[in-house]
């Protein structure tokens, strides 16, 4: 008896102690989850657009908007041509690119300072033609051109990459890559790597390309020297020479945006400089009717009136009720004006009702019997 005491004596003791110890404890934090900084809406602009004919857009933060000569540029911005069209873009360092038609390139990453050592851009060509002349950047830093099939160390030169829009396909065409001189007759260097990393060659030569092809299932994509054509040579060149031409110009909107930025902080959202939004079309459904359109024989898509109806149910309403005589106007809704009559012709008055009279009362005649 006395050992049960003493046992049940200890369990309590160890509990109580449990329990001061659960509330002096301190309980547990919540895990904190790391939250990724909010974008940098005041960033300065990395380029502008030098030159452009026909139409371009630029895709920024899920808006699509038209771009204009001068408009910003800004890291992650994709931009695309429209048929027809061309597109110049210089960048703070010189760097521009040509776009011709149907074309669209994403700029993933741009980082420069004059006299830095971290120079570094990164371009992805998605699909057209597009002809670019590198500067600062690929001299004093890492330039990187990225295609469907291939990466492309650029180190300091003039290019031309083609990319066939289907190239996503286990048929693709081949990726074009060429490298031309300079506009002062210097030749600088392209090296060819796979999306692996593996070095697929390198151009050193003006005028001379490569053909990106892929092997069988599971091979690697190889580099095959191209053939270019004179026809292709000439074709080249006029694209060549309008990246040259864009370049010029392009420097001289890029130092003056800087010199802006730089005398007025505020001016790096400037509205002039941004692209008008695009809201594309609404789509009409087949066999859906135009809204507020009335069709009338012989007057298809004529507007329709909304108060015409809401007007007759108002008098129809007043005259059950006996509030209305015939033809009158109701209360609130504005009479039409009377039409005008036609030169040379004199309107017709308004007809009225005759007054209806009582029938005569027969007269009566007493029958004599």
């Amino acid at each position: 008896m006395i050992i049960r005491r003493i046992a049940l004596t200890c369990l309590l003791l160890c509990g109580l102690s449990v329990i001061a110890h659960a509330q002096t404890s301190p309980s547990p934090q919540p895990a904190t989850t790391a939250t990724q900084p909010a974008p940098d809406t005041t960033s300065d602009p990395i380029g502008n657009v030098a030159t452009l004919t026909g139409s371009a857009t630029v895709t920024r933060n899920n808006v699509i908007g038209a771009l204009k000569v001068q408009d910003d540029i800004f890291r992650n911005d994709i931009l695309q041509t429209g048929t027809g069209s061309t597109l110049g873009i210089t960048f703070n360092d010189a760097t521009t690119f040509n776009l011709t038609a149907n074309a669209q390139i994403v700029v993933d990453n741009f980082v420069y300072a004059e006299g830095g050592t971290g120079n570094a851009a990164v371009f992805d060509i998605a699909k057209g033609t597009v002809a670019f002349v590198a500067a600062a950047v690929a001299k004093t830093g890492d330039m990187k051109i990225s295609t469907p099939t291939a990466s492309l160390g650029i180190r300091g030169t003039t290019g031309l990459v083609e990319v066939p829009d289907d190239t996503s396909s286990t048929s693709a065409r081949d990726v074009g890559i060429k490298l031309y001189p300079d506009a002062d007759g210097r030749v600088g260097r392209i090296e060819v790597n796979g999306r692996d990393g593996a070095r697929l060659g390198a151009l050193t030569q003006g005028a001379s390309g490569f053909a990106i092809r892929g092997g069988r299932a599971g091979a690697r994509f190889a580099a095959v020297p191209l053939a270019i054509s004179p026809q292709q040579a000439q074709r080249d060149q006029g694209i060549v020479r309008q990246v040259h031409t864009a370049q010029n110009v392009g420097r001289q909107i890029v130092t003056q945006r800087r010199n802006e930025i730089r005398n007025n902080p505020a001016s790096r959202n400037d509205p002039a400089r941004r692209p008008s939004v695009v809201r594309p079309a609404p789509q009409q459904r087949p066999g859906q009717q135009q809204p507020n359109l009335q069709r009338t024989p012989g007057q298809p898509g004529t507007p329709a009136r909304p108060n015409l109806q809401r007007e007759n149910l108002q008098r129809g309403d007043l005259q059950r009720q006996g509030l209305q005589q015939p033809g009158a106007q109701p209360p609130g809704l504005q009479q039409r004006p009377s039409a005008t009559p036609l030169p040379g012709r004199q309107a017709r008055p308004a007809l009225q009702r005759r007054p209806v009279l009582p029938a005569p009362k027969q007269k009566q005649t007493k029958r004599r019997f």
